[in-house]
């Protein structure tokens, strides 16, 4: 019992009573949700999608019970066969992927279906973070390692970094390959690297996106797939109410509707017009139920949430973790930033899900699992006494 303290107690308990209340908020208001979307299009029970998000936060739990006793210095032995299995899904969604709006994103095993390219995140992250600390001491020595044998190193860093967003791009799924290329893009503007081989090496990249755009562009006609480009297009949704705005449109209906107070849980109007209200959408049904007020405590309580872990990258006991939490912290600001940019008008509506609020298996999961690490570095934190140098 004493040891069981003691371990909770080196845990970042804030972060941990953050995110218990954003997940149980979630849980709950998933039922009001997707009420109309379950009994109307699907024709189950309205507790349907609940059952089946708590059933996916009692295995992130698992996970993270797991997870958090895996000190992060055996990463290096496991994150290879990781990696491996996550590129050989990858590579599956090619042949035997299930389509859905548009993406080759999803695998079907039965009644089950998992998203790969959500563990995708978490995973690179890690993988960058290792290769980074790997690195750290011959990237800053100019004496016995010359520009070559930089380059080289960089070389590795691009490449472990840049093959989940390529596959993902080439599966069509946007809104993922956004995420996964604003990580890893954040994670080497912030790594030891320096400074003139950073802008050397983002010119080479963007040199290669445009000839990767041009192959593309001359062998199958297109960059980015009708629906993509039709996403582009999101200034003035209402205008074009029926030719692909009426979900922003109908979100903005939502969210005004809200007012102080909200019109009540379960009273939401706009369910029953706005698609994917439980998943993407998610936060326009809690701006019309339960008004601003509610929803300026959820922003408060995602700012202490980034506060936990980007403080955390600030104090980390190495390299790997610092990067780590960098990497994770940024993970979870994207999100936030792309959904809401996105409800909200601001930038395409890409169908990426609102951290800790939208439904989503493969996606709460692989949140779980990126905060069970974080979790773990805290642990390490406070156990240890080995400081950056």
């Amino acid at each position: 019992m004493k040891k069981t303290k003691r371990f909770i107690s080196n845990m970042d308990v804030p972060l941990l009573i953050y995110s218990l209340i954003l997940f149980i908020f979630g849980l709950l208001n998933i039922v009001n949700a997707s009420s109309q979307a379950v009994v109307i299009r699907y024709g189950t029970g309205i507790y349907a999608y609940f059952y089946k998000q708590l059933l996916f936060l009692i295995v992130g739990l698992v996970a993270t019970l797991f997870i958090i006793n895996i000190p992060t210095k055996k990463y290096y032995k496991l994150i290879k066969y990781v990696y491996g299995i996550e590129l050989l899904l990858l590579l599956y969604l090619f042949r035997f992927g299930h389509s859905h709006m548009g993406s080759i994103n999803w695998i079907e095993f039965g009644k089950f279906k998992i998203q790969p390219s959500e563990f995708a995140k978490p995973i690179m992250i890690v993988a960058v973070a290792l290769v980074l600390e790997m690195f750290q001491s011959k990237l800053n020595n100019n004496r016995k390692y010359t520009r070559s044998d930089h380059y080289k190193l960089i070389g590795i860093i691009i490449l472990i970094g840049a093959v989940f967003p390529a596959f993902v791009f080439l599966e069509k799924d946007l809104g993922t390959t956004i995420i996964l290329s604003s990580i890893f893009a954040i994670m080497f503007l912030a790594s030891p690297i320096q400074k003139e081989e950073k802008m050397q090496t983002i010119i080479f990249m963007l040199v290669a996106l445009i000839m990767g755009g041009f192959v593309l562009l001359t062998s199958k006609g297109e960059i980015l797939s009708d629906t993509q480009k039709a996403r582009l297009d999101f200034y003035n949704p209402c205008s074009k109410y029926e030719e692909g705005g009426y979900q922003i449109c109908n979100g903005f209906i939502a969210i005004n509707s809200g007012g102080l107070f909200g019109v009540g849980i379960g009273n939401s109007k706009q369910v029953s017009y706005i698609p994917e209200s439980h998943t993407d959408s998610v936060f326009a049904i809690i701006a019309e139920e339960y008004g601003f007020i509610i929803c300026t405590g959820i922003f408060i309580l995602y700012i202490l949430v980034l506060s936990r872990i980007f403080n955390l990258a600030s104090r980390a006991v190495n390299i790997r973790s610092k990067y780590i939490c960098l990497g994770i912290g940024s993970y979870i600001a994207l999100h936030i930033l792309v959904n809401l940019g996105g409800l909200f008008g601001s930038i395409p509506l890409t169908g990426v899900p609102l951290p800790y609020l939208s439904y989503g298996g493969s996606f709460t999961l692989s949140l779980m699992i990126a905060l069970a690490i974080v979790q773990r570095i805290s642990i390490e934190k406070n156990t240890e006494k080995i400081k950056i140098k």
